[in-house]
C-alpha cells in the first residue's frame, strides 16, 4: 500500500497550476518569458497575484500528498520513508509532468512545500539564504541554487533524520539539474536580472 502514496504524490505534483492560470488569463506561459510553468515566470507574465497563487498551489502540491500519507500510514513502521518518498515524487511530478509530455518546472516551490512539512526551521534558513542571495546577486536562479544546495547542510546541523537529509539531497540535485540553462546563462552573463526587471516596470 505504501507505494501508492508516492505515485499519488507524483500525479498531484504533475498538475501544472502555472499553465492553468496562464490559460485562464489567455497566455500560454510555455511560450513567453522564460517559458517555464513555475511561479517566477507566471509572476513575470501575469503579475504578482497570479504569481503568488501559483507559488501557493505549487507549494501545496508537496504538502498535501505528504499529509495524506502521514495520516493513512500513521501506524506503519515504514511511514517516514513513504512520506519522504511521496514528497520527492511530488517534486519529480512538477519537473516531469505526465500531463505535459514530461516537460515541467524547476521544482523549487514544490520542494519548498515538502520541507515546510518535513522541517519548517530548515525552510526558514533556506528562505533567508534565498532572499539574501537574490537581493545581493539580482538573480532568482542564484537564490534557488544556493538555498537548495545548502538545505542538506542545514538539516545536518538541525539533527534531521537520515531519510529527510537524503530527500533534501535528491531534491537539491534535481533542482540543480533543472537549472542547467540558468547556470549556463549565469556563466555567460546572459541571465535575466530580477533587479533590472523590477526597474523596467
Amino acid at each position: 500500500m505504501q507505494i501508492l502514496f508516492p505515485i499519488v504524490g507524483y500525479l498531484i505534483g504533475a498538475i501544472p497550476f502555472g499553465l492553468v492560470f496562464g490559460k485562464m488569463a489567455g497566455i500560454d506561459v510555455r511560450n513567453s518569458g522564460s517559458k517555464n510553468i513555475g511561479a517566477t515566470n507566471v509572476n513575470r507574465l501575469l503579475g504578482k497575484k497570479l504569481g503568488f497563487l501559483t507559488l501557493v498551489c505549487d507549494c501545496c502540491k508537496g504538502i498535501v500528498p505528504m499529509l495524506v500519507a502521514q495520516y493513512v500510514l500513521a501506524d506503519s513502521p515504514s511511514k517516514e520513508l513513504a512520506v519522504a518518498a511521496t514528497g520527492v515524487l511530488a517534486v519529480i511530478g512538477h519537473m516531469f509532468p505526465i500531463y505535459l509530455g514530461f516537460r515541467g518546472g524547476k521544482g523549487v516551490a514544490t520542494g519548498l512545500g515538502v520541507f515546510l512539512y518535513l522541517c519548517p526551521l530548515a525552510v526558514l534558513i533556506g528562505l533567508a539564504i534565498f532572499i539574501a542571495s537574490v537581493l545581493l546577486s539580482g538573480f532568482v536562479s542564484v537564490g534557488s541554487l544556493l538555498a537548495s544546495a545548502l538545505l542538506p547542510v542545514s538539516l545536518v546541523f538541525l539533527d534531521a533524520s537520515s531519510t529527510t537529509i537524503a530527500a533534501s539531497i535528491i531534491i537539491a540535485l534535481l533542482i540543480w539539474t533543472q537549472h542547467r540553462a540558468n547556470i549556463v546563462r549565469l556563466v555567460q552573463g546572459k541571465e535575466k536580472s530580477w533587479k533590472k526587471e523590477q526597474q523596467g516596470h
